[in-house]
């Protein structure tokens, strides 16, 4: 089969499409003839060898945590899914034409492949991140790099459950987020008075890494209130990093319960072939992404 890895740490270009060994499912896992594989911001921080404490990385490796495609392969003990099926889920090395989940629910009605693919690490993120920050209904949340994957889906599941949302992001994306039903402001000089004249601040999401940890701490008053997924040096200022996941299968019966009820939708930005995927870790890594972007095999 096609699979795309890496020997050493480094930027896209030592990533290797080429060929590789079939993995196959062992207990309580799925193998699955991969349709189309999520592009995340920790693929690209594990090609480069950032230390991430969850997902230690023994090289040579394979890219990727998301896919979605067809079942071909059940492994033992795994129970109500049948070669054939069409699912959605979290696994390893999934930059590749075959790859073995280790969590996966059903792909949710309408969803085409690309779609499903963008959802798993995304939701499972953004619902981590808001039980873990602990804004309520009547409360205002700031998410700094709102337009991206984790940013669309915080700002749908946290207005769905009643929280008021102001979402920082590129020009070009203020659109975007109003339409998600966030409060809208650009990055760029006096953008903390701007969220000031937008409304108090409860609790605060740092998705970019853009280096607005003190500033966030300023709105919130509270380091406590602030939680980081992409800035490794937040715990400095006494700021929670999020990097450990939870309850995947948990995420994926909730993202697909939202999807089926019109609550949640990720549009795909731009798609790349499995060949491109330097291509992909390129564009994903200079951001401006307004939702998701994703591998289709």
């Amino acid at each position: 089969m096609k699979k795309v890895t890496f020997a050493e740490f480094g930027g896209p270009d030592v990533l290797h499409y080429g060929d590789a060994e079939e993995p196959h499912a062992g207990p309580g896992r799925i193998r699955i003839a991969v349709r189309a594989a999520g592009v995340n911001p920790v693929d690209w921080r594990l090609r480069e060898g950032q230390v991430l404490g969850a997902h230690p990385i023994a090289l040579p490796a394979g890219v990727g945590l998301d896919a979605a495609g067809v079942v071909d392969e059940i492994g033992d003990g795994v129970d109500g899914v049948t070669v054939g099926d069409r699912v959605f889920g979290e696994g390893a090395s999934t930059y590749a034409e075959l790859a073995v989940l280790s969590a996966w629910a059903p792909m949710p009605e309408g969803l085409s492949f690309a779609e499903a693919a963008g959802y798993p690490s995304v939701v499972e993120t953004a619902l981590r991140i808001l039980r873990q920050v602990g804004v309520r209904a009547g409360q205002t949340l700031l998410v700094s790099g709102a337009a991206g994957g984790v940013g669309s889906a915080v700002l749908q599941i946290a207005r769905h459950r009643g929280i008021t949302v102001i979402g920082t992001a590129g020009a070009t994306n203020q659109e975007y987020l109003r339409s998600l039903g966030a409060l809208a402001t650009p990055y760029g000089a006096g953008w903390v008075e701007r969220v000031r004249r937008l409304g108090r601040v409860d609790a605060a999401l740092d998705l970019a890494g853009a280096g607005v940890i003190r500033e966030l701490v300023e709105l919130t008053g509270d380091p406590q209130k602030v939680i980081s997924i992409a800035d490794l040096a937040a715990p400095e200022l006494g700021v929670r990093f999020s990097g450990v996941a939870g309850s995947v299968p948990d995420a994926l019966a909730e993202a697909a319960d939202l999807i089926a009820r019109g609550k949640l939708h990720i549009p795909v930005e731009k798609s790349y072939p499995l060949a491109e995927a330097a291509a992909a870790h390129t564009d994903s890594q200079a951001g401006h992404t307004r939702g998701r972007r994703v591998i289709v095999i």
